[in-house]
């Protein structure tokens, strides 16, 4: 059995199959999500006072929280961490030699 994927990582064949970047802003937006929901249970917050406290609707909220929905902006992200009392910190790390 030949397989040429074999020894590579999944970056590889994801690179190789043209979808990395998606799938890598897909992952990041589920642990954003996750984030900003596991924050408000540990705050005991409903959706309905985060979305006050954000300026928003619920259905917004609803998006922002849902990890299948990829359309969120960073002003978006920001607003929910000042609900929660949380600043945003965003960092860019050295990139694996390909």
């Amino acid at each position: 059995m030949n397989n040429e994927h074999i020894g590579s990582d999944f970056d590889d064949f994801l690179q190789e199959e043209g979808i990395f970047g998606e799938v890598e802003a897909g992952a990041i937006k589920k642990v954003v999500a996750c984030m900003i929901e596991q924050a408000m249970i540990e705050t005991s917050m409903t959706k309905s006072e985060m979305a006050r406290r954000m300026g928003t609707s619920r259905a917004q909220l609803d998006r922002l929280l849902d990890p299948e929905n990829p359309s969120v902006t960073l002003a978006t992200i920001a607003r929910a961490g000042r609900a929660i009392g949380k600043k945003i910190s965003i960092s860019f790390e050295e990139m694996r030699p390909a």
